[in-house]
Formats: structure tokens, C-alpha cells, sequence
């Protein structure tokens, strides 16, 4: 399975929050599942730690490929035909970082592995919590 990591997913993973469910965990450490994050997380993650909502034990540049490559977790770059999808895409979920990642797990195929309840309200491959 092809999994793509929503932000606070990949931040509670890194950190082993007791929110992250064990079906999430479980999915992301097998070796047999291939798991990417985003840049758009990279980018939110950049943005709230800028505005001290987000705290991290190092900056951001530092820590989050430092996590991600522990991990083995692999980046998932925006590519201009992610777009496409993008503006096809109903106005159910207003965050920017969200839509992008709905757009690219429609564009390349990927389970999202999300808990935000707005972008479960689109038709699009999710990792079941449970």
C-alpha cells in the first residue's frame, strides 16, 4: 500500500503521541507499505512553528528531514499536474495544506492516513483508524 501522511500524522508518529491510533502505527512501520510525507506538511509545519504554534526540539529545516529519513519515510514533492486536481476539487475542506494533500493522493494514487473528519468528507482512498 502507498500511504501519504497528513501532518499532525506524521508529527504524532515522530513523537509517539498516544493520539496516533495503533492502525496508523502499524501501517506506517511495515516494511511492505511504502509511506510518503508531503511538502505541503513540510511547509505547514515550517509556517506554525514560525508562529510559535508548533513546538519542535530543533528548527524545523533540521529536525523534520532528520525524522522523516529516520523513518524511512519518503517526500513527496508538488508537481504542477497536482494542480488539475486540485481545482476539480469541491469546496468541503477550506485548508490550503489539506486540499493539496487530497490532490496528490488522487494524482498519485495514495491512502491518506488522516484523523480530520473535513477531509474524510471526500471520495478518496483513507487508512481506516481501527
Amino acid at each position: 500500500m502507498k500511504l501519504l501522511l497528513d501532518t499532525h500524522v506524521f508529527l504524532w508518529y515522530i513523537s509517539a503521541d498516544q493520539q496516533l491510533p495503533i492502525a496508523f502505527r502499524d501501517a506506517i512501520r511495515d516494511p511492505a507499505n511504502e509511506v510518503y510525507l508531503s511538502v505541503a506538511s513540510v511547509w505547514e509545519a515550517v509556517i506554525k512553528y514560525a508562529l510559535g504554534k508548533l513546538p519542535l526540539p530543533e528548527t524545523p529545516a533540521v529536525y523534520l528531514p532528520q525524522q522523516r529519513e529516520a523513518h524511512r519515510i519518503m517526500t513527496l514533492p508538488i508537481e504542477e499536474s497536482a494542480l488539475t486536481h486540485l481545482a476539480a476539487l469541491a469546496p468541503l475542506h477550506r485548508d490550503p495544506f489539506d486540499r493539496i494533500l487530497i490532490a496528490q493522493s488522487l494524482q498519485h494514487r495514495l491512502t491518506l492516513v488522516t484523523m480530520d473528519d473535513a477531509i474524510r468528507a471526500y471520495s478518496i482512498a483513507l487508512l481506516p483508524a481501527q
